[in-house]
This record gives structure tokens, C-alpha cells and sequence, in this order.
């Protein structure tokens, strides 16, 4: 970051009794008070500079009746306060001091309200400052951001000399090509280290512009979103990392109940959301499903506006299949600590609502039915987490979470039997009806090989469940070993016919049909017994 060094002599400005003066053997001829702070300096060098202190101390109102008091004045409104018109004083006091990106702003406010301009006195304080703004603010890239942010904090929107040039400088750079990027810029992401990656990422700006205000932010997204020359991905990772700076995530997996926020942190952060969702890019995977059940626990949580809430249980609805179990965790907004399941169960029925008209085109009829069994895997490890975690669930409101996949998407049970099993050992109070009615969900023909043998050794299984855990097992058993005979007699009877052709006509004789005979006779008697006959 650059800065300007102006004046040459030592500080000299000291405090006694919230009194700020200097160290002169000259008396102190005006007294300056800026809210509780006293300023005792002297007229000379103040006035050589300053056009509104010479037509403050040259006004026919001003106080002349006592020659030995000292001029009097309240600057209580300057902008930046008395750390700004310090800054001014020294530079009139010809004292060393610093500028840059974090002090320019209320520097040249304060020297633009005192009139320290060239009209006064040649090679003046603003003059200056606005030098350095334009050859040095506005050529860095955290410059322009520190300037901007400190412009907005301090006169919002009014003060467009400096705000607009900020923006645009900006703007300019984020649009630039990653082969101009010369200036250093914020990029932590984890397992990101600049030595290992010659080229500047495309997100290399992101972090930095997180940093300004929502209205900044979001004047300047929809600036570099007009130009259509940054990839829909790009806005969406700008978005993400501005959300997570300033959105904390309420899914608290330690199980603390954290404490409320004032609501005057609510309304900033509904603020935030909502704007956040507006910008959103409608093009598909430009941000992703973890990203959009992330906005949607915040939503739930501090209460954002209902058409917030079902915009973005729409969006991630669409791309549920790229979630994971933990994604759709959602907080309760009255309790942090549950879960709101109503709100995963929108999600879902957002998802499903996809299937509802059959798609023509082979691929993807095949890519839809990935995606429905990738959501059955992810929905029912999610079960299982709340089996554990929610011990107030009942069993019909765990049933219905379960039916709310149709039939047809679980091509395996082994997710929805691990659900099942830790709800029944977290909920030990629950009945033999309710355990019947729990595990009739599951078909025992979908569980594979190593999950049968273990619920068949479960405790908490129904003993009809466990009946028909063994038939299954019988007739897989049975099949198999069917198959396995099959293969042999078939293998015995290739080996015999390749022997019955190695031989030589002579030896064969009259029975060169007897091999092939075999084979037929052997390959129906095992058929037979594949069948049970």
C-alpha cells in the first residue's frame, strides 16, 4: 500500500488535561474545540492555510472586544473529527505526517471543509491530497477499496468525488485478465499456496471486495455482471465468500444453544441475505447446493421474508443430488440446537418435483434417475443423523420423513435400515407396534449381503422382520448355489467335448455323438435343479 509523506518537522503536539497543544514559546492565540477535545494553537500558521478560519477570524461577528483573550471557535461538525483536523494542523504546523489509503479520506474532507486550497495558498493540502488520489489510490487495487470503504463509512453516496473513481478503478481491475494482475491481492483459500500456482486464480478478487459494504458490493457486482464478460460461476464465488464473511452459519454441531442475537444484528443480516439472494445468477450450477442450504439455515434462522425462504428452497431443490446429509441440517429458528424438518422436506419436494413429467431424451432420463438415487443415499444417511440427534421425534413423523422418498428411488436399503436402527437405540421407549411399523419399510430383498447378516443378529428387529431377513437369505443361497452347479456341469461338459476333439477319428470311432450328449443331458439336469426339480 502506498502513502505520501508531507512536512519535515518533528511532532510537537502534546496533551495535558484533554488539552491538545504544541510546544512553542510563542502563547497559544486561538482556541479550537472539536466535541470534547481543546485545540490551544496559533493564529499564523493556521490562517496562512486555512480560508475558513481567515474569514471565521475576519467576520465583523466574531468576538474583537478583548485583543488579549484568544480567538475562540467550535469545529464540532468537521468530517473525521479531531483525528482529521489534526492531520490539517500539523500540515500547516509544517509537521512530518503520513497518507494513504486508511487516513486520505477524512484528510482531505477536513482540509476540503477548512478551504485549504490553492486560492489561499500555493501547493495547499488539497491539492495535494487529490494528487496522490489520482496516481496512487486509484492505480492500487486495496487502495481503492480501503479509500472506498472509508468514503462510504464516512458521507455514503454524497461524497461521489471519491466513491465513483473508486469504483470504477475497481471495476476496471476485476474485468482486467489474469495475465495483468501485477498487484497483490487477499486469497486464503484453504490448500491454496502461491508457490505451487504460477497463474493468478480467477477469483483472485473476491476476498478483498468482501471486505465493503453491502450497497458498495453490491453496486459494484452488478456493474461487472453488466459487462457479461465474468462467468456465471465467477458472480456466484463472490457472492459465496461475501455470504460467508458476513453471514455466520447457525448450524452448531456441538450441541450448545448459542445466544440471541440483538435485532439490530437481525435486520443487518436479513438485509444482507435477501440482497444476496436477488443477485444470485439464475444460469444452472453457478453456485452450489451446499452454498444454497447454507443461505437457507441462515433464512430460517433470522427469520428472512417467506418469498426469500421459497426461492431459495426452490434453487437448491434443483440441485439437491450435489448436497450431502449434513447440508440439510437446518437449524430451527426458535431452537438452534433442533433441526427444522419441514423446511428439508420443502427442499425435497422441490427435487422431486422435477420427476414429474418423464424425460424423452435417453441420457437424460438416466442422468435424473442418478441424480434421485444420489438423493436417496444423502436423504437417508440425513435420517440417521436425525434419529440420533432429535430424541423428541416420534415414530409417524419418522415414518412420514421416510416416505417422503417414493419407492422407486431407494434401490437399496442398507441408508434407510441404519436409520431405522439407530431411531429404535435412541428411542428405547418405543413399542413392538411401533418397532412392526418402523421396519416394514424396509425391504429385505434391497439390503445387500453384509447388511442382512448384521440385521439378522440385531436385537431390535422385529421377529418377522428377522423371519423374513432369513428367507431372503434361503433363497439367495439357494440360487446361488444352483448357479454354481449350473457352471460346473457346463464347465465338465466344454472340458469333455474339447478332449472328444483332440482325439483322432480312429479312437473316436462310432461314439464322436456321445460327448455332446453328455453335455445336453448334464446341462438339464442341472437346469432342474436350478429350479428346485
Amino acid at each position: 500500500m502506498k502513502y505520501m509523506k508531507l512536512g519535515s518537522k518533528p511532532d510537537i503536539f502534546y496533551t495535558e488535561e484533554a488539552i491538545r497543544s504544541v510546544l512553542s514559546e510563542v502563547p497559544t492565540d486561538i482556541i479550537i474545540q472539536i466535541n470534547n477535545t481543546k485545540y490551544h494553537l496559533h493564529k499564523f500558521p493556521l490562517l496562512l492555510k486555512c480560508g475558513l478560519l481567515q474569514q471565521t477570524c475576519s467576520s465583523p461577528s466574531s468576538p474583537t472586544d478583548d485583543r488579549a483573550l484568544p480567538f475562540s471557535l467550535s469545529l464540532d461538525d468537521i468530517p473525521g473529527g479531531q483525528q482529521a483536523f489534526e492531520l490539517c494542523a500539523k500540515f500547516c504546523y509544517g509537521i512530518s505526517i503520513d497518507i494513504s489509503a486508511h487516513n486520505f479520506v477524512p484528510a482531505i474532507l477536513a482540509a476540503r471543509y477548512l478551504k485549504m486550497t490553492e486560492s489561499v495558498c500555493k501547493g495547499n493540502l488539497v491539492n495535494k491530497l487529490e494528487s496522490f488520489f489520482e496516481s496512487c489510490i486509484l492505480q492500487g487495487w486495496r487502495d481503492s477499496i480501503v479509500a472506498l470503504q472509508s468514503a462510504w463509512q464516512l458521507s455514503g453516496w454524497a461524497e461521489n468525488r471519491i466513491v465513483q473513481p473508486c469504483m470504477d478503478s475497481i471495476v476496471e481491475k476485476i474485468l482486467a485478465h489474469a495475465s495483468q494482475v501485477t498487484w497483490s491481492y487477499t486469497y486464503t483459500r484453504p490448500g491454496y499456496t502461491k508457490k505451487q500456482h504460477n497463474s493468478v486464480p480467477k477469483d483472485w478478487w473476491t476476498e478483498d471486495i468482501s471486505d465493503l459494504d453491502l450497497d458498495l458490493f453490491r453496486s459494484i457486482m452488478y456493474t461487472v455482471r453488466s459487462t457479461k464478460t465474468q462467468p456465471p460461476a465467477l458472480i456466484g464465488e463472490a457472492l459465496h465468500v461475501y455470504a460467508c464473511k458476513h453471514l455466520p452459519d447457525p448450524l452448531y454441531t456441538d450441541g450448545s444453544r448459542p445466544e440471541p442475537e440483538p435485532e439490530e444484528t437481525l435486520v443487518k443480516q436479513r438485509r444482507i441475505l435477501e440482497s444476496i439472494a436477488t443477485m444470485l445468477p439464475p444460469e444452472p450450477g453457478s453456485v452450489t447446493c451446499r452454498f444454497l442450504l447454507r443461505l437457507l439455515r441462515v433464512a430460517n434462522y433470522i427469520g428472512a421474508s417467506s418469498s426469500t425462504k421459497a426461492e431459495l428452497i426452490k434453487q437448491s431443490g434443483r440441485q439437491l443430488h450435489e448436497s450431502s446429509e449434513k447440508d440439510l441440517l437446518i437449524p430451527s429458528q426458535f431452537d438452534p440446537t433442533t433441526y427444522d424438518l419441514g423446511v428439508t422436506e420443502a427442499v425435497l419436494e422441490g427435487f422431486l418435483g422435477q420427476f414429474r413429467r418423464r424425460p424423452s431424451d435417453p441420457a437424460e432420463a438416466r442422468k435424473m434417475g442418478g441424480a434421485m438415487e444420489r438423493v436417496a443415499t444423502i436423504f437417508d444417511a440425513f435420517l440417521e443423523i436425525v434419529a440420533r440427534s432429535n430424541l423428541d421425534l416420534s415414530v409417524s413423523r419418522f415414518i412420514d420423513l421416510a416416505e417422503s422418498l417414493p419407492e422407486i428411488a431407494r434401490k437399496q436399503h442398507d441408508g434407510l435400515y441404519r436409520a431405522i436402527d439407530t431411531f429404535l437405540k435412541e428411542h428405547a421407549e418405543v413399542s413392538k407396534v411401533e418397532r412392526k411399523q418402523l421396519c416394514r419399510l424396509i425391504d429385505c430383498r434391497k439390503l445387500s449381503s453384509e447388511t442382512r447378516a448384521e440385521a439378522i443378529c440385531n436385537d431390535r428387529m422385529p421377529l418377522r422382520t428377522i423371519v423374513q431377513l432369513l428367507f431372503v437369505e434361503q433363497e439367495r443361497s439357494a440360487a446361488s448355489n444352483a448357479l454354481n452347479i449350473s457352471r460346473t456341469v457346463n464347465q465338465v461338459a466344454r472340458r469333455s467335448e474339447q478332449a472328444s476333439r483332440e482325439r483322432g477319428p480312429q479312437e473316436r470311432g462310432e461314439s464322436t455323438g456321445l460327448p455332446a450328449m453328455s453335455r445336453s443331458l448334464s446341462v438339464s439336469k442341472a437346469n432342474q435343479i436350478g429350479k428346485g426339480g
